[in-house]
Protein backbone atom coordinates (compact mmCIF):
# COMPACT_ATOMS: atom_id res chain seq x y z
CA UNK A 1 0.00 0.00 0.00
CA UNK A 2 1.29 3.28 -1.40
CA UNK A 3 2.26 5.90 1.76
CA UNK A 4 1.58 9.47 1.45
CA UNK A 5 5.20 10.52 2.98
CA UNK A 6 4.53 14.07 3.10
CA UNK A 7 1.21 13.65 5.29
CA UNK A 8 3.36 11.25 7.84
CA UNK A 9 6.12 13.80 7.81
CA UNK A 10 3.55 16.65 8.28
CA UNK A 11 1.61 14.70 10.89
CA UNK A 12 4.54 12.35 12.22
CA UNK A 13 4.63 14.87 15.98
CA UNK A 14 0.48 14.81 16.40
CA UNK A 15 0.66 11.27 15.20
CA UNK A 16 2.98 10.58 18.04
CA UNK A 17 1.70 12.72 20.43
CA UNK A 18 -1.78 10.77 19.93
CA UNK A 19 -0.75 7.45 19.82
CA UNK A 20 1.15 8.13 23.67
CA UNK A 21 -1.57 9.69 24.38
CA UNK A 22 -4.14 6.62 23.75
CA UNK A 23 -1.71 4.06 25.42
CA UNK A 24 -1.69 7.05 28.47
CA UNK A 25 -5.61 6.89 28.21
CA UNK A 26 -5.79 3.15 28.22
CA UNK A 27 -3.68 2.63 31.31
CA UNK A 28 -5.55 5.53 33.20
CA UNK A 29 -9.24 3.47 31.87
CA UNK A 30 -8.45 0.24 32.77
CA UNK A 31 -5.39 -0.40 34.94
CA UNK A 32 -5.87 2.33 38.05
CA UNK A 33 -7.85 2.72 41.50
CA UNK A 34 -8.37 6.01 42.61
CA UNK A 35 -6.50 5.04 45.76
CA UNK A 36 -3.19 4.65 43.54
CA UNK A 37 -2.54 7.95 44.00
CA UNK A 38 1.36 8.27 42.62
CA UNK A 39 0.25 6.32 39.25
CA UNK A 40 -3.23 8.42 39.17
CA UNK A 41 -0.91 11.89 39.35
CA UNK A 42 1.99 10.41 37.55
CA UNK A 43 -0.62 9.53 34.48
CA UNK A 44 -2.85 13.08 34.40
CA UNK A 45 0.71 14.88 34.22
CA UNK A 46 1.70 13.02 31.39
CA UNK A 47 -1.92 13.66 29.68
CA UNK A 48 -2.12 17.09 30.30
CA UNK A 49 1.65 17.38 28.81
CA UNK A 50 0.85 15.60 25.90
CA UNK A 51 -2.41 17.59 25.07
CA UNK A 52 -0.95 20.98 25.58
CA UNK A 53 1.60 19.86 22.97
CA UNK A 54 -1.01 18.49 20.59
CA UNK A 55 -2.49 22.21 21.28
CA UNK A 56 0.43 23.84 20.04
CA UNK A 57 1.78 21.74 17.05
CA UNK A 58 -1.85 21.02 15.83
CA UNK A 59 -4.06 23.38 16.96
CA UNK A 60 -4.77 25.06 13.01
CA UNK A 61 -5.67 21.63 12.17
CA UNK A 62 -9.43 21.11 13.19
CA UNK A 63 -10.35 18.16 11.52
CA UNK A 64 -8.04 16.22 12.65
CA UNK A 65 -7.97 17.34 16.46
CA UNK A 66 -11.83 16.74 16.06
CA UNK A 67 -10.77 12.77 14.77
CA UNK A 68 -8.08 12.67 17.96
CA UNK A 69 -10.55 14.23 20.62
CA UNK A 70 -13.77 11.36 19.10
CA UNK A 71 -10.57 8.81 19.44
CA UNK A 72 -9.20 9.45 22.77
CA UNK A 73 -12.84 9.47 24.35
CA UNK A 74 -13.36 5.81 22.59
CA UNK A 75 -10.64 4.38 24.52
CA UNK A 76 -13.32 4.76 27.60
CA UNK A 77 -16.12 2.74 25.97
CA UNK A 78 -15.79 -0.25 27.65
CA UNK A 79 -14.60 0.62 31.12
CA UNK A 80 -16.14 1.45 34.44
CA UNK A 81 -15.98 4.59 36.12
CA UNK A 82 -12.59 4.31 38.62
CA UNK A 83 -12.35 7.52 40.11
CA UNK A 84 -16.24 8.23 41.39
CA UNK A 85 -19.52 5.67 41.85
CA UNK A 86 -21.84 8.00 40.97
CA UNK A 87 -23.15 6.30 38.44
CA UNK A 88 -24.42 3.00 39.76
CA UNK A 89 -26.88 5.38 41.58
CA UNK A 90 -27.71 6.96 38.09
CA UNK A 91 -28.16 3.39 36.51
CA UNK A 92 -30.71 3.08 40.16
CA UNK A 93 -32.58 6.04 39.32
CA UNK A 94 -33.03 4.94 35.43
CA UNK A 95 -34.11 1.07 36.26
CA UNK A 96 -36.45 2.61 39.11
CA UNK A 97 -38.18 4.81 36.09
CA UNK A 98 -38.56 1.41 34.01
CA UNK A 99 -40.56 -0.25 36.63
CA UNK A 100 -42.83 2.70 37.38
CA UNK A 101 -41.32 3.79 40.34
CA UNK A 102 -40.39 7.58 40.85
CA UNK A 103 -36.57 7.88 42.10
CA UNK A 104 -37.48 10.91 43.84
CA UNK A 105 -39.88 9.73 46.44
CA UNK A 106 -37.42 6.32 47.67
CA UNK A 107 -33.79 6.08 48.62
CA UNK A 108 -32.39 2.62 48.04
CA UNK A 109 -31.58 2.00 51.74
CA UNK A 110 -35.03 1.81 52.16
CA UNK A 111 -35.60 -0.89 50.09
CA UNK A 112 -32.50 -2.97 50.82
CA UNK A 113 -32.95 -2.09 54.30
CA UNK A 114 -36.19 -4.39 54.18
CA UNK A 115 -35.03 -6.78 51.95
CA UNK A 116 -36.74 -5.77 48.85
CA UNK A 117 -34.93 -5.60 45.52
CA UNK A 118 -36.89 -3.21 43.17
CA UNK A 119 -34.28 -3.20 40.29
CA UNK A 120 -32.38 -5.82 38.29
CA UNK A 121 -28.62 -6.34 40.25
CA UNK A 122 -30.24 -3.87 42.43
CA UNK A 123 -27.78 -5.22 45.79
CA UNK A 124 -24.67 -4.99 43.00
CA UNK A 125 -25.82 -1.13 42.81
CA UNK A 126 -26.15 -0.55 46.43
CA UNK A 127 -22.98 -1.58 47.22
CA UNK A 128 -21.39 -0.03 44.23
CA UNK A 129 -22.96 3.78 45.04
CA UNK A 130 -21.72 2.79 48.63
CA UNK A 131 -24.17 3.57 51.81
CA UNK A 132 -24.25 7.97 51.79
CA UNK A 133 -25.70 8.22 48.46
CA UNK A 134 -27.92 5.20 49.03
CA UNK A 135 -29.52 7.05 52.52
CA UNK A 136 -30.27 10.18 50.24
CA UNK A 137 -32.85 10.69 47.61
CA UNK A 138 -32.00 11.40 44.40
CA UNK A 139 -31.34 15.26 43.30
CA UNK A 140 -30.56 14.58 39.73
CA UNK A 141 -32.82 16.67 37.86
CA UNK A 142 -35.20 15.22 34.60
CA UNK A 143 -32.82 15.30 31.88
CA UNK A 144 -30.57 13.49 34.05
CA UNK A 145 -33.39 11.17 34.66
CA UNK A 146 -34.13 10.92 31.22
CA UNK A 147 -30.59 9.87 30.21
CA UNK A 148 -30.43 7.38 33.10
CA UNK A 149 -33.74 5.79 31.59
CA UNK A 150 -32.29 5.40 28.22
CA UNK A 151 -29.67 3.46 29.59
CA UNK A 152 -31.97 1.13 31.80
CA UNK A 153 -34.08 0.73 28.86
CA UNK A 154 -31.08 -0.51 26.27
CA UNK A 155 -29.29 -2.44 28.61
CA UNK A 156 -31.02 -2.75 31.99
CA UNK A 157 -29.69 -6.45 32.98
CA UNK A 158 -25.81 -5.16 33.12
CA UNK A 159 -23.82 -2.62 34.33
CA UNK A 160 -21.25 -2.00 32.25
CA UNK A 161 -23.60 -2.21 29.15
CA UNK A 162 -25.56 0.82 31.27
CA UNK A 163 -21.92 2.36 31.41
CA UNK A 164 -21.89 2.24 28.23
CA UNK A 165 -24.99 3.74 27.23
CA UNK A 166 -24.64 6.86 29.33
CA UNK A 167 -20.78 7.00 27.97
CA UNK A 168 -22.31 7.69 24.71
CA UNK A 169 -24.92 10.25 25.34
CA UNK A 170 -22.45 12.23 27.52
CA UNK A 171 -19.40 11.80 24.28
CA UNK A 172 -22.47 13.36 22.00
CA UNK A 173 -23.12 16.01 24.21
CA UNK A 174 -19.19 17.08 24.28
CA UNK A 175 -19.16 16.62 20.45
CA UNK A 176 -22.39 19.22 20.41
CA UNK A 177 -20.53 21.33 22.34
CA UNK A 178 -17.87 21.02 19.86
CA UNK A 179 -20.07 22.04 17.01
CA UNK A 180 -22.30 24.77 18.67
CA UNK A 181 -19.00 26.10 20.54
CA UNK A 182 -17.00 26.37 17.30
CA UNK A 183 -19.94 28.17 15.51
CA UNK A 184 -20.38 30.39 18.49
CA UNK A 185 -16.42 31.28 18.35
CA UNK A 186 -16.90 32.08 15.04
CA UNK A 187 -19.69 34.36 15.66
CA UNK A 188 -18.04 35.99 18.52
CA UNK A 189 -14.27 36.60 16.01
CA UNK A 190 -12.46 34.60 18.14
CA UNK A 191 -10.25 31.68 17.45
CA UNK A 192 -12.62 28.42 16.97
CA UNK A 193 -9.32 26.19 18.24
CA UNK A 194 -10.09 27.70 21.52
CA UNK A 195 -12.95 25.36 22.00
CA UNK A 196 -10.70 22.29 22.05
CA UNK A 197 -9.16 23.85 25.63
CA UNK A 198 -12.46 22.05 26.36
CA UNK A 199 -12.99 19.60 24.40
CA UNK A 200 -9.49 17.58 24.09
CA UNK A 201 -8.44 18.69 27.61
CA UNK A 202 -7.92 15.23 29.49
CA UNK A 203 -9.75 16.55 32.61
CA UNK A 204 -13.01 16.37 30.85
CA UNK A 205 -12.22 12.90 28.89
CA UNK A 206 -11.39 11.27 32.33
CA UNK A 207 -14.25 13.30 34.62
CA UNK A 208 -17.13 13.00 31.84
CA UNK A 209 -16.50 10.70 29.39
CA UNK A 210 -14.64 8.07 32.14
CA UNK A 211 -16.82 8.82 34.91
CA UNK A 212 -20.17 9.67 33.48
CA UNK A 213 -20.84 12.79 35.13
CA UNK A 214 -23.76 14.98 33.28
CA UNK A 215 -22.34 18.09 33.51
CA UNK A 216 -21.06 17.67 30.15
CA UNK A 217 -24.74 17.48 28.86
CA UNK A 218 -25.37 20.50 31.02
CA UNK A 219 -22.47 22.62 28.97
CA UNK A 220 -23.69 21.23 25.78
CA UNK A 221 -27.59 22.91 26.67
CA UNK A 222 -26.10 26.22 27.68
CA UNK A 223 -23.26 26.33 24.76
CA UNK A 224 -26.13 26.01 22.27
CA UNK A 225 -28.23 28.29 24.06
CA UNK A 226 -26.04 31.24 24.28
CA UNK A 227 -25.28 30.50 20.02
CA UNK A 228 -29.28 31.37 19.35
CA UNK A 229 -29.10 34.13 22.25
CA UNK A 230 -26.23 35.68 20.17
CA UNK A 231 -27.95 34.66 16.75
CA UNK A 232 -30.93 36.53 18.07
CA UNK A 233 -33.38 33.45 18.60
CA UNK A 234 -33.77 34.68 21.62
CA UNK A 235 -37.00 32.46 22.35
CA UNK A 236 -35.69 28.77 21.27
CA UNK A 237 -32.72 30.17 23.70
CA UNK A 238 -34.80 30.29 26.68
CA UNK A 239 -36.38 26.70 25.78
CA UNK A 240 -32.69 25.54 25.51
CA UNK A 241 -31.72 26.84 28.73
CA UNK A 242 -34.48 25.23 30.17
CA UNK A 243 -33.35 22.23 29.41
CA UNK A 244 -29.32 23.27 30.39
CA UNK A 245 -31.29 23.82 34.22
CA UNK A 246 -33.25 20.66 34.14
CA UNK A 247 -29.86 18.84 33.99
CA UNK A 248 -28.08 20.66 36.60
CA UNK A 249 -29.67 23.24 38.12
CA UNK A 250 -26.29 25.28 38.44
CA UNK A 251 -27.36 27.47 35.17
CA UNK A 252 -29.86 29.04 37.58
CA UNK A 253 -27.40 31.40 38.83
CA UNK A 254 -26.96 32.83 35.68
CA UNK A 255 -30.51 34.32 35.03
CA UNK A 256 -30.37 37.85 37.10
CA UNK A 257 -27.08 38.30 34.36
CA UNK A 258 -29.09 38.61 31.43
CA UNK A 259 -30.96 41.77 32.56
CA UNK A 260 -28.43 44.19 31.04
CA UNK A 261 -28.43 41.87 27.51
CA UNK A 262 -32.38 41.96 26.85
CA UNK A 263 -32.83 45.85 28.26
CA UNK A 264 -30.03 47.80 27.14
CA UNK A 265 -29.91 48.73 23.31
CA UNK A 266 -27.11 51.04 21.89
CA UNK A 267 -28.47 54.12 20.02
CA UNK A 268 -26.89 56.11 17.58
CA UNK A 269 -24.43 57.87 19.27
CA UNK A 270 -23.19 54.51 20.72
CA UNK A 271 -24.24 55.19 24.82
CA UNK A 272 -26.38 52.56 25.69
CA UNK A 273 -30.46 52.83 27.46
CA UNK A 274 -33.08 50.80 28.73
CA UNK A 275 -35.54 49.83 26.71
CA UNK A 276 -39.32 49.63 27.67
CA UNK A 277 -39.39 46.95 24.63
CA UNK A 278 -36.19 45.01 26.45
CA UNK A 279 -37.69 44.76 29.62
CA UNK A 280 -40.88 43.10 28.04
CA UNK A 281 -38.51 41.12 26.33
CA UNK A 282 -36.61 39.68 29.11
CA UNK A 283 -39.35 39.14 31.15
CA UNK A 284 -40.88 36.85 28.48
CA UNK A 285 -37.46 35.05 28.43
CA UNK A 286 -37.50 34.49 31.96
CA UNK A 287 -40.91 33.53 31.53
CA UNK A 288 -40.25 30.82 28.82
CA UNK A 289 -37.42 29.44 30.91
CA UNK A 290 -39.80 29.29 33.99
CA UNK A 291 -42.53 27.36 32.49
CA UNK A 292 -40.17 24.82 30.37
CA UNK A 293 -38.21 23.89 33.36
CA UNK A 294 -41.53 23.11 35.30
CA UNK A 295 -43.09 20.95 32.26
CA UNK A 296 -40.14 19.24 32.58
CA UNK A 297 -40.47 18.42 36.46
CA UNK A 298 -44.00 17.82 35.76
CA UNK A 299 -43.61 13.98 35.24
CA UNK A 300 -42.41 13.49 38.80
CA UNK A 301 -44.37 16.62 40.58
CA UNK A 302 -45.84 15.61 44.10
CA UNK A 303 -45.90 17.76 47.45
CA UNK A 304 -43.59 14.69 48.41
CA UNK A 305 -41.30 15.37 45.85
CA UNK A 306 -40.99 18.79 46.31
CA UNK A 307 -40.16 18.18 50.00
CA UNK A 308 -37.54 15.45 49.70
CA UNK A 309 -35.80 17.42 46.43
CA UNK A 310 -35.83 20.29 48.88
CA UNK A 311 -34.11 18.69 51.35
CA UNK A 312 -31.46 16.85 48.92
CA UNK A 313 -30.03 19.90 47.69
CA UNK A 314 -30.06 21.40 50.80
CA UNK A 315 -27.42 18.91 52.45
CA UNK A 316 -24.70 20.06 49.68
CA UNK A 317 -24.68 23.57 52.30
CA UNK A 318 -25.32 22.60 55.17
CA UNK A 319 -24.03 18.76 55.56
CA UNK A 320 -20.89 17.88 52.88
CA UNK A 321 -17.97 19.49 52.60
CA UNK A 322 -15.06 18.48 50.59
CA UNK A 323 -12.25 20.56 48.48
CA UNK A 324 -13.20 23.55 49.45
CA UNK A 325 -11.35 27.11 50.00
CA UNK A 326 -13.08 29.53 51.82
CA UNK A 327 -15.39 27.29 53.76
CA UNK A 328 -12.31 25.70 55.27
CA UNK A 329 -10.98 28.78 56.34
CA UNK A 330 -13.99 29.96 57.91
CA UNK A 331 -14.55 26.85 59.40
CA UNK A 332 -11.15 26.78 60.96
CA UNK A 333 -12.16 30.41 62.42
CA UNK A 334 -14.99 28.35 63.93
CA UNK A 335 -13.40 25.73 65.65
CA UNK A 336 -11.29 28.63 67.31
CA UNK A 337 -13.66 30.72 68.46
CA UNK A 338 -16.68 28.29 68.88
CA UNK A 339 -14.79 24.61 69.34
CA UNK A 340 -16.98 23.02 66.72
CA UNK A 341 -17.78 22.91 63.35
CA UNK A 342 -20.03 25.33 62.24
CA UNK A 343 -21.25 24.65 59.19
CA UNK A 344 -24.97 24.87 59.48
CA UNK A 345 -24.40 28.45 59.98
CA UNK A 346 -21.42 28.74 57.76
CA UNK A 347 -23.12 26.64 55.04
CA UNK A 348 -26.18 29.01 55.11
CA UNK A 349 -24.19 32.49 55.06
CA UNK A 350 -21.84 31.29 52.11
CA UNK A 351 -24.59 31.57 49.51
CA UNK A 352 -26.18 34.11 50.56
CA UNK A 353 -22.83 35.56 49.73
CA UNK A 354 -22.86 34.17 46.49
CA UNK A 355 -26.30 35.16 45.63
CA UNK A 356 -25.30 38.97 46.65
CA UNK A 357 -22.46 38.73 44.11
CA UNK A 358 -24.65 37.17 41.44
CA UNK A 359 -26.81 39.90 42.17
CA UNK A 360 -24.24 43.16 41.57
CA UNK A 361 -23.08 41.61 38.65
CA UNK A 362 -26.87 41.50 36.69
CA UNK A 363 -27.51 45.40 37.87
CA UNK A 364 -23.47 47.04 38.27
CA UNK A 365 -21.81 45.21 35.33
CA UNK A 366 -23.35 46.14 32.13
CA UNK A 367 -23.74 42.95 30.10
CA UNK A 368 -24.93 44.00 27.24
CA UNK A 369 -23.07 41.91 24.62
CA UNK A 370 -22.52 38.01 24.48
CA UNK A 371 -18.92 38.68 25.75
CA UNK A 372 -19.63 40.62 28.61
CA UNK A 373 -22.42 37.65 29.71
CA UNK A 374 -20.11 34.91 29.05
CA UNK A 375 -17.59 36.70 31.36
CA UNK A 376 -20.47 37.46 34.17
CA UNK A 377 -21.35 34.34 33.98
CA UNK A 378 -17.34 33.08 34.44
CA UNK A 379 -17.02 35.20 36.82
CA UNK A 380 -20.71 34.23 38.84
CA UNK A 381 -19.62 30.30 39.20
CA UNK A 382 -16.52 30.87 39.60
CA UNK A 383 -17.20 33.12 43.01
CA UNK A 384 -19.85 30.24 44.06
CA UNK A 385 -17.13 27.44 43.80
CA UNK A 386 -14.87 29.40 45.71
CA UNK A 387 -17.61 30.17 48.45
CA UNK A 388 -18.92 26.35 48.03
CA UNK A 389 -18.42 23.85 51.00
CA UNK A 390 -18.36 21.28 48.39
CA UNK A 391 -16.40 21.53 45.10
CA UNK A 392 -15.70 18.07 43.44
CA UNK A 393 -13.45 18.30 40.63
CA UNK A 394 -15.70 17.69 37.67
CA UNK A 395 -17.64 21.08 38.97
CA UNK A 396 -14.67 23.00 37.53
CA UNK A 397 -16.20 21.62 33.44
CA UNK A 398 -18.29 24.35 33.48
CA UNK A 399 -16.45 27.49 34.11
CA UNK A 400 -13.67 25.71 31.75
CA UNK A 401 -16.12 26.05 28.84
CA UNK A 402 -16.82 29.20 29.79
CA UNK A 403 -13.14 29.83 29.55
CA UNK A 404 -13.34 29.15 25.86
CA UNK A 405 -15.32 32.02 24.78
CA UNK A 406 -13.32 34.98 27.00
CA UNK A 407 -9.21 35.49 26.87
CA UNK A 408 -9.48 34.03 30.94
CA UNK A 409 -7.10 30.93 31.13
CA UNK A 410 -7.26 30.37 35.03
CA UNK A 411 -10.06 27.38 34.79
CA UNK A 412 -7.73 25.69 32.99
CA UNK A 413 -4.98 25.65 35.27
CA UNK A 414 -7.29 24.57 38.14
CA UNK A 415 -8.54 21.96 35.27
CA UNK A 416 -5.26 20.52 36.15
CA UNK A 417 -4.34 21.10 39.29
CA UNK A 418 -7.77 19.92 40.41
CA UNK A 419 -6.99 16.33 40.17
CA UNK A 420 -5.05 16.73 43.82
CA UNK A 421 -8.39 16.60 45.42
CA UNK A 422 -8.14 12.66 44.17
CA UNK A 423 -5.17 12.38 47.18
CA UNK A 424 -8.58 12.66 50.07
CA UNK A 425 -8.64 8.37 48.44
CA UNK A 426 -5.56 7.72 49.35
CA UNK A 427 -6.16 6.55 53.07
CA UNK A 428 -9.21 3.70 53.89
CA UNK A 429 -11.08 6.90 55.63
CA UNK A 430 -10.81 9.12 52.73
CA UNK A 431 -9.51 12.15 55.22
CA UNK A 432 -8.82 15.19 53.17
CA UNK A 433 -4.60 16.50 53.76
CA UNK A 434 -5.22 19.85 54.22
CA UNK A 435 -1.83 20.92 52.79
CA UNK A 436 -2.46 19.19 49.50
CA UNK A 437 -5.74 21.45 49.39
CA UNK A 438 -3.87 24.34 50.48
CA UNK A 439 -1.59 24.14 47.31
CA UNK A 440 -4.33 23.28 45.42
CA UNK A 441 -6.10 26.62 46.01
CA UNK A 442 -2.65 28.31 46.28
CA UNK A 443 -2.46 27.83 42.92
CA UNK A 444 -5.47 28.53 41.50
CA UNK A 445 -6.12 31.81 43.45
CA UNK A 446 -2.42 32.79 42.66
CA UNK A 447 -3.22 32.56 38.79
CA UNK A 448 -6.73 33.81 39.34
CA UNK A 449 -5.45 36.99 41.08
CA UNK A 450 -2.43 37.20 38.64
CA UNK A 451 -4.58 36.79 35.19
CA UNK A 452 -7.42 39.01 36.55
CA UNK A 453 -5.76 41.80 38.74
CA UNK A 454 -2.48 42.44 37.21
CA UNK A 455 -2.41 41.78 33.49
CA UNK A 456 -3.88 44.47 30.92
CA UNK A 457 -5.41 42.66 27.64
CA UNK A 458 -7.66 43.92 25.46
CA UNK A 459 -10.54 42.09 27.22
CA UNK A 460 -10.80 44.73 29.73
CA UNK A 461 -11.49 47.19 27.23
CA UNK A 462 -15.30 47.92 26.30
CA UNK A 463 -16.61 45.77 24.30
Amino acid sequence: MFINTTFLRLHKIPMLLTLTSVLFYGSFAYDLTRTDHVKLIALYTALFFLFYKLMQVAKANFKLLTIVAFLFRVVFIFAIPNLSQDFYRFLWDGRMILQGINPYLHTPESFISIGKFPVHQAQELYVGMQSLNASHFTNYPPINQLCFSIAALFAGKSILGSAMVLRLIIIAADFGTLYYGKKLLEKLKLPISNVFWYVLNPFIIIELTGNLHFEGVMIFFLVWSLYLLHSGRWKWAAVVFAFSIATKLVPLMFLPLFFWWFVANENKDGKWKTTKSGMKRLIVFYSIVGVSTLLLFVPFFSSEFIDNYSKTVGLWFVNFEFNASVYYLARTVGYWFRGWNEIAIIGKVLPILTFLFVVSMALFRKNQTTKKLIVAMLFAFTFYLFMSTTVHPWYVATILALSVFTNYRFPLVWSFIGIISYLAYANSDHTENLWIIGLEYAVVYGFFIWEVFFIERTRLKPQ
